[in-house]
């Protein structure tokens, strides 16, 4: 046996074949890629006896043509126990949250089809789709999408292909290059709250890092202490109180666990709270189309995706080929909601007041103005420029009324009594 030593963990490493020894290599990377080679040498994996072979194991015109990359199972063969860890967090999960099927795109890159299929299979290994990368072009779906979302079956993503310095992987920053921006901003957030400010000046021993909070003794799970999924939905009672311990156990590192168990609480309520104004502003938008108020509307724009010319403000909302009210709710749900709840988990009051909160409430202001206007276009006239009768308004009513109970944004008992009482006064 022997021992990797500075890579991930201390793991033993059980004697690998070499498919190419590293001097059948060396003599053209000496010149071809000279600083991989370097960085390889200077690796633990170098000092251990870990060729290129044990890794690159593809055809090397793939390679070369970038398709055969090193996939984190391929890391796992020795790194098992961060292999698990890593598998079983959100990292794990990176490529099936924001990728979708290509194969009805006329720019479809073939070489995608590795994330979701095993090699000569057609059977999906995830049903996830993302509607916003299928619209992209296949270099921004590259370089915009799965530059961030390759972390999922990638260790390089955060360790880099050939350097195996733990200094790499400590620093916060390597985290700041998806963990940032406007809809996701931790990484910001982090800078600029106090525990960043004390790691700038003090060091980790008082300012805390990402990896210090989300990825305590070097594990590789970075779902810990998390009670929500990404958009907000927390997670079953038993499973959120656990993650709240294992939150609370590093917390109390440096924090009263009283203070702590309030402001982890306090974000909570912050959560709720801008749940609850997201989804009014979604009633609105739901409400306009019923109507046939949004302008443009769904059946009179480029297709969705998944949807076709159905309205979509959920998960899969796009940013283009939209209605104006549409973009302010999609920068309030994807954005700015996101501003004022990690914001509050990060303690970072401005994150959470001013770039959240407030943003939040004027972007429900932006939308009941849009909506009034949308309403009061024409004069209370039909599309067609005529003014409805009476029965023409109760039948528009009931059947706004039928799909509000349809999608489930009212009660039976609500539609009931509201059927009750449009039919009582027409």
């Amino acid at each position: 046996m022997k021992w990797l030593v500075g890579f991930c963990l201390c793991l033993p490493v059980p004697s690998l074949v070499l498919a190419a020894s590293p001097q059948d290599c060396r003599s053209c990377h000496a010149t071809a890629t000279p600083a991989a080679l370097r960085q390889w040498q200077e690796s633990a994996h170098s000092r251990a006896g870990v060729g290129c072979g044990d890794c690159h194991d593809g055809d090397h015109e793939e390679m070369k043509a970038g398709i055969a990359t090193v996939p984190a199972a391929v890391c796992g063969r020795c790194h098992e126990k961060a292999y698990r860890q890593h598998v079983a967090s959100r990292h794990g999960m990176g490529l099936h949250s924001g990728w979708g099927c290509t194969r009805n795109l006329p720019s479809r890159d073939l070489g995608e089809c590795r994330f979701c299929h095993e090699e000569g299979s057609t059977r999906p290994r995830s049903t996830v789709q993302c509607a916003r990368f299928l619209k992209q072009s296949a270099a921004m779906r590259d370089i915009g999408c799965n530059r961030c979302h390759r972390v999922e079956e990638s260790c390089a993503g955060c360790h880099t292909g050939h350097l195996t310095e733990l200094k790499i992987v400590r620093d916060p920053g390597v985290c700041a290059k998806c963990h940032m921006g406007p809809d996701h901003p931790q990484w910001e957030m982090w800078q600029t709250s106090q525990h960043g400010t004390l790691f700038t000046s003090m060091g980790e021993a008082v300012g805390p890092t990402c990896q210090r909070c989300h990825m305590p003794g070097g594990s590789h799970d970075v779902s810990r202490g998390i009670t929500a999924t990404p958009g907000g939905v927390p997670f079953p009672v038993l499973q959120r109180e656990e993650r709240r311990r294992e939150m609370t156990t590093v917390c109390v590192e440096c924090h009263a666990p009283a203070f702590a168990a309030r402001e982890l609480i306090r974000a909570d309520t912050v959560r709720e709270e801008s749940t609850l104004l997201t989804k009014e502003a979604d009633a609105i938008v739901w409400d306009l189309a019923d109507l046939g108020e949004l302008d443009p509307l769904p059946t009179e724009r480029a297709p969705h995706p998944f949807a076709g010319s159905s309205l979509v403000t959920d998960g899969q909302m796009l940013y283009e080929d939209t209605s104006h009210i549409e973009r302010l709710l999609f920068k309030m749900k994807k954005y700015d909601w996101a501003k004022a709840v990690k914001g509050s988990y990060h303690q970072n009051p401005a994150y959470a007041h001013w770039y959240g909160n407030a943003e939040l409430k004027m972007d429900l202001v932006d939308i009941r103005a849009e909506a009034s206007r949308l309403k009061n276009r024409g004069g209370g006239s039909s599309p067609a420029g005529r003014t409805q009768s009476a029965e023409e308004d109760l039948g528009k009513a009931l059947e706004v009324l039928k799909n509000k109970f349809e999608r489930k944004a009212i009660s039976m008992e609500e539609y009931a009594r509201e059927k009750k009482r449009l039919l009582r006064e027409y």
